[in-house]
Formats: C-alpha cells, sequence, structure tokens
C-alpha cells in the first residue's frame, strides 16, 4: 500500500499515512499531519496546523483550519464548514482554539462548526446544522443552533 496523490492535487511537506487517497484540487498544507487509510476529496484544503486520524473522509468542499484535531473515523460531509476564531479580524494573528471531533463522528453537508468546539464520539451532526457548543458522545444534533433531538 502506498499514497496515492492525483496530479492535480497540490500537497506540501505533510505527513500522510500509509493507503490514503488524495484526489484532485486538493490543497494540503505543509506542517498537516493525516493519518492511514483516508480519502480526501477533490476541491478540499487542510491547513498545516490539522490533525486528521485514520480513516478519515473529507468530502468535496470542506476547508479545514489550524487548530482543528480529527480523530479516527470521521466522516465530514461536502461542504461542511470548520472556524477557527471567534473575533476575526484582517490580519491579526493569534493563537486558535483547538476544535476536537472525536473518533467515529460525523458531520453532516452544509454543517457548520465553530471554533473550540467538541464533537463528542460517535456524535452525528446533522446536515446543515449550526454547531455551536460541544456537542456529547453518542449524540445526534441538528437544528440552527443545533440541539439535541
Amino acid at each position: 500500500m502506498s499514497v496515492q496523490v492525483h496530479p492535480l492535487a497540490d500537497v506540501g511537506a505533510a505527513e500522510i499515512g500509509d493507503g490514503t487517497t488524495v484526489w484532485q484540487f486538493a490543497v494540503i498544507l505543509s506542517g498537516a499531519r493525516i493519518g492511514s487509510d483516508c480519502n480526501i476529496c477533490a476541491h478540499t484544503f487542510i491547513e498545516g496546523g490539522v490533525t486528521l486520524g485514520d480513516r478519515v473522509t473529507v468530502k468535496s468542499g470542506v476547508f479545514l483550519w489550524d487548530g482543528l484535531v480529527i480523530e479516527d473515523d470521521v466522516f465530514l460531509g461536502p461542504n461542511a464548514t470548520f472556524t477557527n476564531d471567534a473575533f476575526p479580524r484582517s490580519r491579526q494573528r493569534k493563537p486558535y482554539p483547538v476544535t476536537m471531533i472525536k473518533r467515529g463522528a460525523s458531520v453532516g453537508a452544509g454543517a457548520v462548526v465553530l471554533p473550540g468546539v467538541t464533537i463528542g464520539e460517535g456524535a452525528m451532526i446533522g446536515a446543515g446544522a449550526v454547531v455551536t457548543k460541544s456537542v456529547p458522545a453518542g449524540e445526534t444534533w441538528a437544528g440552527n443552533p443545533a440541539r439535541k433531538l
């Protein structure tokens, strides 16, 4: 097994595990850590301060920013949005809070996850949800703002 990177992907000096596939038009910056057997779909972006576990699926249109930690067996649906700055200002650099997506969690298509939250192990976030606070393990949340179903 080996890492498969499409010739139209732009992959910096990232650490990428065995069996991972990176599709066309994906951009992975230097310093990113990506586990084994991941599927990084087309039109994705992964910043250098991101960590992905093993067997993670990142569907098209997902951008992952510094401060994001994604554990093993996580699914990130198409166009799921992650933020890392609660008070953004142009050209002001500051430390970013850690946002955690725990093992086996799924984030539905078009969901928005605000900075500094944790999505618990095995949790399910519905499509289009806006996650403003941490989600306990095993729960399903949906809506705007997201709440337990």
